[in-house]
């Protein structure tokens, strides 16, 4: 297991994190899977057995249950095992039992380590944007519970490229405490976090954990194109998160994965895993199973290393368009890209540099 340094902060978390929206099994999370207290103790001794030393929740998980059973599952092991939890959501029926503001998040907070049988979390994300909360309300509520050592570093998931600039802006204008982290879906079904989430965290040294590298499921190697879909699963075309474009593009993905994984007499999956944690900018990729044997299988990603040439394979079955102005930068700009613009622009600059004048 690798372990890489959390954006700019001096943490160093493993590559791959386990996620357990599973645990609980509660309202419509049940859909996820509805892992117990003895499964998640198995998933737990699996996963920190390979070295995973990062376990991912939130307070929405089955209504706080996800954030019991994985504070039950980990009493009693090393303290140098960690856990990321979420506030944004609705999690009562008051009025102000949602967002981002300094009311919300200070309860949030108590209530998650009351959850979690902890007196501190160590990585803190606001799980969704709130355009209605000041951000100097909600960086001071963070400010506040990191020196109170309730919390030791703050992200957030979800924003967009603006929200998480303008939160940095907010925190070193008012010398508040920094969000280091995002926690972001990206994958081969869908790479829109390289037009802008992932050059900004180059830029400015912002950690990333990716969450559904799997996109739910849709890479797995069981939707294929002209075959039926796996029986009690959800159908594509009615797919929510993430939210299938491009079937056919979706399709052309999968066979490239499968192509590399049957040559390598490994799960498609685990191509998947690999390609998010291999790609430029990422610190870890949160994983997450309903069964030990996909847990199993998922965890053998952790020491697989793609070839160049399956990486091309997989950058070119899965390559997002250049929208403007990112054409127009690679056509005119390209004497003056930095690193975080190549994220992005690189292959297009190469494939004009290639070109015979």
């Amino acid at each position: 297991m690798q372990y890489r340094q959390l954006g700019r902060s001096g943490l160093r978390i493993s590559a791959f994190t386990l996620g357990t929206m599973t645990f609980g099994g509660k309202g419509d999370f049940a859909k996820t899977g509805d892992t117990d207290l003895a499964g998640a103790r198995r998933q737990l001794d699996l996963c920190i057995e390979a070295g995973i030393n990062m376990f991912d929740t939130a307070d929405i998980y089955s209504a706080g249950v996800s954030e019991e059973i994985l504070g039950a599952a980990l009493k009693g092991r090393s303290d140098d095992i960690m856990v990321t939890t979420k506030a944004r959501f609705t999690m009562g029926t008051g009025a102000n039992d949602a967002g981002l503001s300094r009311y919300h998040l200070i309860r949030a907070c108590e209530a998650s380590l009351k959850r979690l049988g902890r007196d501190h979390i160590d990585l803190y994300y606001l799980h969704e944007w709130d355009g209605q909360t000041p951000l100097d309300e909600t960086l001071e509520a963070l400010d506040t519970l990191t020196r109170a050592g309730k919390i030791r570093y703050t992200g957030v998931s979800n924003f967009s490229a603006w929200h998480l600039m303008k939160a940095l802006s907010v925190a070193e204008r008012d010398r508040l405490i920094a969000p280091v982290a995002q926690q972001i879906y990206y994958s081969l079904q869908a790479r829109e976090a390289e037009y802008e989430l992932l050059p900004l965290s180059r830029d400015q040294g912002i950690g990333v954990q990716v969450w559904s590298p799997m996109a739910g499921g849709l890479l797995s190697g069981k939707y294929r194109r002209g075959r039926p879909q796996p029986a009690g699963t959800r159908q594509i075309e009615k797919w929510g998160e993430p939210p299938v474009h491009d079937i056919e593009k979706l399709y052309d993905v999968v066979e490239v994965l499968v192509s590399i994984a049957e040559a390598r007499n490994i799960s498609a999956a685990q191509v998947a895993l690999a390609w998010v944690a291999q790609r430029p900018a990422i610190t870890s990729i949160v994983i997450g199973a309903r069964t030990e044997a996909q847990l199993v299988d998922n965890l053998k990603a952790a020491d697989l290393v793609l070839s160049a040439e399956e990486i091309s394979r997989l950058d070119a079955a899965s390559a997002p368009p250049l929208l403007y102005p990112y054409w127009h930068q690679a056509s005119n700009a390209s004497d003056r890209l930095s690193a975080a613009d190549l994220l992005l622009l690189g292959p297009a600059v190469a494939a004009k540099a290639a070109k015979p004048e």
